[in-house]
């Protein structure tokens, strides 16, 4: 880019990342069913924010999957940043947000943008930033489900019903699928296998959510179990084209499904014993 279009795509980056931290310390102020629907419409207004930055900047088409990781940070920054009591704290959290939001756009404008071929730099520092948006979209749907956060300790706690558990494993699952579909993407060309390959992401995180909260495992504990669960999941699916034809290909199938079977007969047997 030119120096001029630079100037421009900085502010344009700055305009949206400030909008953005703007409207999500606005939302710490909402309650109830009000927090999913302003995550989601965040989640939507920043995806077009995106292209259209990333658009003016690039000066061509702009990949779907680009506005990816700064969509689902908006969104979940909004239902993470509710673990901050209203004050003074607020403020450093809103920061890191900021901060977290901008290096998505950051990299991502690197990626589309820049005339060079996708680098392993470039892939490395995608990872880190779905590991980091996953770990807070993870927590953030705990947080606003009743009795997501596991706290045994903490008196008069909401307990988690069998729909508060469904919305949770469906919620992190949906997330895990997005962000797999954003690094899967990286190593499948073809849209039917980058969407195969987001999807069982997406069901070994919800499957995982839903082991986690069934065993109690307390606070922040379950969503940085499940990040690594993503990241050891990212980390098996990094193989190579020939490596994926492996019959363990086959067989995660197969563990999915046991998985899926166990954590319902799990939650059957909690069920029965509470009552």
């Amino acid at each position: 880019m030119t120096s001029a279009a630079t100037i421009t795509w900085a502010r344009s980056r700055r305009d949206l990342v400030i909008a953005i931290v703007v409207v999500i310390g606005l939302a710490r102020f909402a309650d109830g069913v009000a927090v999913w629907l302003i995550g989601a419409l965040l989640f939507a207004a920043v995806g077009l924010g995106m292209w259209q930055v990333l658009g003016g900047a690039a000066l061509g088409n702009v990949p779907p999957e680009a506005a990816i990781n700064a969509a689902v940070a908006t969104a979940a920054s909004v239902w993470a940043v509710r673990l901050v009591p209203l004050g003074l704290w607020l403020a450093p959290a809103l920061l890191i947000v900021g901060i977290l939001i901008d290096r998505c756009v950051r990299i991502e404008e690197r990626i589309v943008v820049g005339s060079h071929a996708l680098t392993a730099s470039d892939r490395t520092a995608l990872l880190v930033v779905a590991v980091v948006v996953g770990f807070t979209a993870f927590t953030g749907v705990a947080v606003i489900v009743p009795g997501g956060l596991a706290d045994p300790a903490a008196p008069g706690a909401p307990a988690l019903t069998n729909q508060g558990l469904l919305v949770l494993a469906v919620a992190d699952g949906v997330i895990a699928t997005l962000l797999g579909y954003r690094l899967s993407v990286l190593r499948q060309p073809n849209l039917r296998a980058a969407s195969w390959s987001a999807a069982t992401y997406g069901g070994a995180i919800g499957i995982g959510a839903a082991a986690l909260r069934a065993i109690g495992i307390p606070r922040l504990v379950g969503p940085a179990v499940l990040t690594l669960v993503f990241f050891l999941w990212d980390a098996f699916h990094g193989a190579s084209p020939a490596r994926r034809r492996d019959p363990r290909w086959i067989w995660q199938t197969a563990l999915l499904v046991l998985l899926g079977l166990a954590v319902i007969l799990w939650n059957l047997r909690l069920a029965a014993n509470r009552a």
